[in-house]
């Protein structure tokens, strides 16, 4: 005797729950003052976040930088200073962990 698909009865599998997010990053608040920038980062997580700051120039003869990593420790904030000769077109902090 063959029972219609729909009497057979299923397994029961629950759904995975999906996995709760990572909290990371500093949060980085960045201010350009003529040829200068001036980035502060806090860190509110439990993970160290190496932040650099990234400047780019407006002049095509003025030299961009990448500054050097950073480690913004749990509950901490780091000053993270860059400059151009003339004026700054950008400026960004990346995140590492």
């Amino acid at each position: 005797m063959a029972l219609p698909y729909d009497a057979t009865p299923h397994a029961r599998v629950e759904a995975e729950k999906p996995a709760a997010p990572q909290l990371f990053g500093a949060e980085c608040r960045t201010t350009v003052t003529r040829s200068h920038v001036v980035a502060y980062c806090h860190n509110p997580y439990p993970e160290t976040d190496r932040v650099s700051l990234h400047v780019e120039c407006d002049r095509w003869w003025d030299i961009d930088s990448d500054g050097a990593p950073v480690d913004a420790e749990p509950a901490m904030t780091v000053r993270l200073t860059g400059r151009c000769w003339e004026e700054i077109r950008s400026a960004w902090v990346s995140h590492q962990k």
